[in-house]
């Protein structure tokens, strides 16, 4: 059962970048989520789907997973790019297009 190491992205509820610094470790799901019948909740017999380990770099991350014998796939996180944008901008003489309603 591999395990999968990346960086998680920023929510799109969200203008901030809270708990995008962290490298996280995630256990692959090793059987199918099953329904039960009495109630309808989703279950599953496998308890390391619900294990998540943050580490600070990406190396703390994959040496964890070496010393511990978990196999691993590392995704990197996409690099954005920052566009710098001023309120100023809407109302600047040259603008193409309208900017009311």
């Amino acid at each position: 059962m591999a395990a999968r190491i990346f960086r998680p992205a920023k929510t799109a509820m969200q203008s901030g970048f809270a708990r995008t610094k962290a490298w996280v470790l995630e256990h692959e799901p090793g059987s199918a989520r099953s329904v039960e019948p009495l109630m309808g909740w989703t279950s599953s017999s496998d308890t390391n789907a619900q294990v998540r380990l943050e580490f600070d770099t990406k190396e703390e991350a994959i040496a964890y997973a070496e010393r511990n014998g978990i196999a691993y796939i590392v995704t990197e996180p996409k690099v954005r790019k920052h566009q710098a944008k001023s309120y100023a901008d809407n109302f600047k003489y040259g603008r193409i297009g309208r900017w009311t309603h």
